[in-house]
């Protein structure tokens, strides 16, 4: 029998930041350790402003197969627009 689990609000965040905690650590072994957890999920939260979140798997794969230039991409234009970081 196949059970899904649900989570709470403030669980499945904690697993979003745990994922982008990962993120950024793989980011600082590359060279790029400047990039924090909150800075991917800020990321996350502006690719998904408009269309709105994703189920669950598609986020965890979204945050795993970031690369590096896609988030300095975005950066870039965060820069641009005067964001702040």
């Amino acid at each position: 029998m196949d059970h899904e689990r649900s989570f709470t609000t403030e669980e499945l965040e904690e697993v979003i930041l745990h994922l982008c905690r990962m993120k950024a650590e793989e980011f600082a072994v590359i060279g790029y350790e400047q990039v924090s957890e909150r800075e991917i999920r800020n990321y996350f939260n502006d690719k998904y402003r408009h269309k709105g979140h994703p189920p669950l798997h598609q986020l965890v794969n979204d945050i795993l197969s970031l690369s590096v230039p896609q988030f300095m991409n975005w950066m870039t234009m965060q820069a641009f627009k005067g964001a702040p970081f």
